[in-house]
């Protein structure tokens, strides 16, 4: 009786072993990746982890490039306010001296000529810049802004108006001038060069300022002014130099 009840008890004992196999291989077989499985999860990583380094590298290179225009802007802010009359007057020599080098350039393939740049004449205009124009922009600026202290519409048409009337037209008178007589033109060829270029420079002078002069006093603080107005002068001066380099007028014109 004892042994028949062990046989009955180790009988159920391996159907219950059985059942547990047939129930938990599966589980265990669809739990284990297989090895083609793993070794794609394991090579996600080196891929993922390449991704991410560069990344950050880009991060960092952006930033770093970032810090440095922001380190520069504080730096020229920051000379402005220590040094603004030399630090105005440095800014627009470049100006000049880039836009005589654009207009030669200009000049050279309207022309089809092949005649070497001259860097005297590129010297000349970055001196008008540095010893002439600069300073006075700082002084007109400063003035204009004293006068007519208020940024609304009409101010702002005003100091357009004083700009076209009274600044301009004298500073193009000065500049002829100076240049002219610095490649030795005497007296009589300077008033003839004023006559004959003086007039269609004023002409172009009123359709091209008004529109810089508006966005500069409207919009743009007083002791920026004059970098701002030397950025729209870029343009401009490309014109001028070019006006200046045109032959000498004779008396008669």
């Amino acid at each position: 009786m004892i042994a028949g009840v062990l046989r009955s008890r180790s009988h159920m004992w391996q159907m219950h072993s059985a059942a547990a196999g047939s129930i938990g291989a599966p589980i265990l077989r669809r739990s284990l990746p297989k090895p083609h499985q793993q070794r794609q999860c394991y090579n996600r990583f080196p891929h993922s982890i390449q991704r991410k380094t560069r990344e950050l590298e880009e991060l960092r290179s952006s930033s770093n490039v970032l810090s440095s225009k922001i380190g520069l802007v504080s730096w020229y802010l920051g000379m402005v306010k220590s040094h603004p009359i030399l630090t105005k007057s440095v800014t627009c020599a470049f100006i000049y001296a880039a836009a005589d080098l654009s207009a030669q350039n200009f000049q050279t393939i309207v022309e089809s000529s092949s005649v070497s740049y001259d860097f005297v004449r590129t010297l000349r205009m970055a001196g008008y810049g540095m010893l002439i124009l600069g300073p006075s922009l700082h002084f007109w600026f400063n003035f204009v802004s004293k006068v007519l202290p208020k940024r609304d519409l009409f101010t702002t048409l005003k100091k357009i108006v004083m700009g076209q009337t009274l600044y301009g037209p004298v500073m193009t008178v000065v500049f002829f001038t100076t240049n002219a007589a610095l490649q030795g033109e005497n007296g009589a060829e300077i008033v003839a060069r004023l006559k004959r270029d003086l007039l269609p420079t004023m002409i172009n002078g009123v359709m091209y300022w008004p529109i810089c002069d508006f966005i500069t006093f409207k919009f743009i603080p007083v002791h920026l002014q004059p970098l701002v107005s030397n950025s729209f002068s870029y343009l401009w001066t490309v014109y001028i130099t070019y006006m200046a380099s045109l032959e000498k007028a004779t008396s008669s014109s």
